[in-house]
């Protein structure tokens, strides 16, 4: 009975052993595989970001770019439920060319630095403007638009200067985009109403919550256009800047093949096909000239 017992006992401890042996191995492969897909891509300086190289792009049969989804003629949808735009039409020509499916993310201003470094999007092509502190966060690619800030408001009282603003107003400005910063490190004094979203900032302004709506001249202008009642009466505020693709710090492979693409792109002039194809309709042909980049070539 008593080599009966041993030999029991033995054959438990074996078990247990055995079980919590399979308990530990499952419990590694768990976080081996959390970790395989933290890593996807290269963690670069040091910090969590995520993506996928070229060749990852490619195997995948996808591209994931981020776009807007209300900003009307540069990324929106349309009443098929289509994106459209003209970032759209630059984004489906990258799809082509690289030989993959476009999946559209929709995003905010606020959100695109976030959605490349969390892997959400391989691109950003949502009206990004290039900043030194953006680039210290991203990487941009060369420019194919150039870009300034402007101020739309009611027919009512025609904002066009900022220096005696009227104290008991607010200027609407979306989060996260060059107006906000530009407002709050140049004019700190005028109180800002801010919105999430294109369509909520111009809902703010037509409702009267606002006094003026500062964004990219070529949103307010484009609002003026299609909106009576609204004039545009600073056209050009602040320093004329340029408009980039925009990948994750550190993705080499895809920035330099975004890169040769904007060069060769620029040989056929594609980007004045893409604005009279998307642009033209809204602003006619004289600020062609003044917002298209080819190739990457700013004068």
């Amino acid at each position: 009975m008593k080599k009966w017992n041993r030999i029991l006992a033995a054959v438990l401890t074996l078990s247990l052993t055995a079980g919590l042996t399979a308990c530990g191995g499952s419990t590694s492969d768990a976080t081996a595989n959390n970790a395989s897909a933290a890593d996807e891509g290269t963690v670069s300086n040091g910090s969590s970001e995520v993506y996928r190289t070229l060749d990852e792009i490619k195997e995948s049969g996808t591209i994931n770019i981020g776009v807007f989804s209300d900003k009307n003629p540069f990324g929106y949808v349309d009443e098929n439920g289509e994106y459209q735009g003209y970032d759209i039409y630059f984004a489906n020509r990258l799809g082509e060319d690289l030989g993959v499916d476009v999946n559209f993310v929709s995003t905010e201003a606020a959100n695109r630095i976030e959605y490349l470094q969390t892997g959400k999007v391989d691109i950003i092509l949502a009206n990004f403007t290039v900043t030194d502190e953006r680039a210290e966060e991203v990487d941009f690619a060369l420019p194919y638009m150039n870009v300034a800030l402007g101020v739309v408001s009611p027919d009512s009282k025609v904002i066009e200067n900022l220096d005696d603003w009227d104290s008991n107003d607010q200027m609407i400005v979306i989060s996260g985009t060059t107006a906000e910063t530009y407002m709050i490190d140049n004019y700190p004094d005028i109180p800002l109403q801010k919105y999430d979203s294109y369509a909520t900032a111009k809902n703010a302004l037509e409702n009267g919550s606002g006094a003026a709506w500062v964004n990219d001249n070529t949103e307010v202008i484009a609002y003026a256009l299609q909106n009576t009642g609204y004039t545009v009466g600073i056209p050009s505020l602040g320093s004329n800047d340029t408009i980039a693709p925009a990948v994750s710090k550190g993705n080499t492979t895809l920035l330099d093949w975004i890169n040769d693409e904007i060069k060769t792109l620029g040989e056929e002039q594609f980007f004045h096909a893409d604005y009279e194809a998307t642009l033209v309709d809204t602003y006619g042909s004289d600020y062609e000239e003044s917002l298209v980049v080819e190739g990457g070539v700013t004068e």
